[in-house]
């Protein structure tokens, strides 16, 4: 068992960062990461290799991705499949998500938070 600790929760991206991504766990099947968006800023990732859940677990914005777009809030759980194109949008509050990878994040080859 492992307690992660902080995993979710909300820190500022570093000064100039449009979003923070810090991974906190990672072992060969699965890892969990916490994924920061300031009010306002920018969604730069690129589609991921592994399958993906969100849990929005502060602020609120808008998913876009090839099958749908969605207002998303506190508690809202989100699943993209491994490739598919997305990215969260209309971000009206500080955004923080827990995010769970499977496999383990970047274990299919070069994918980017």
């Amino acid at each position: 068992m492992e307690i992660i600790t902080g995993a979710g929760e909300w820190a500022q991206p570093a000064a100039g960062a449009a979003n923070d991504w810090v991974e906190q766990l990672k072992v060969p099947d699965l890892s969990v990461g916490t994924y920061c968006i300031p009010a306002g800023g920018s969604d730069d990732q690129s589609p991921h290799t592994e399958d993906e859940i969100y849990v929005v677990t502060r602020g609120r914005a808008r998913i876009v991705a090839a099958s749908g777009a969605a207002e998303v809030g506190p508690g809202a759980v989100i699943f993209v499949p491994a490739g598919e194109e997305h990215r969260f949008v209309d971000i009206t509050e500080d955004l923080a998500l827990l995010v769970m990878f499977g496999p383990a994040y970047g274990s299919r080859g070069s994918s980017r938070a």
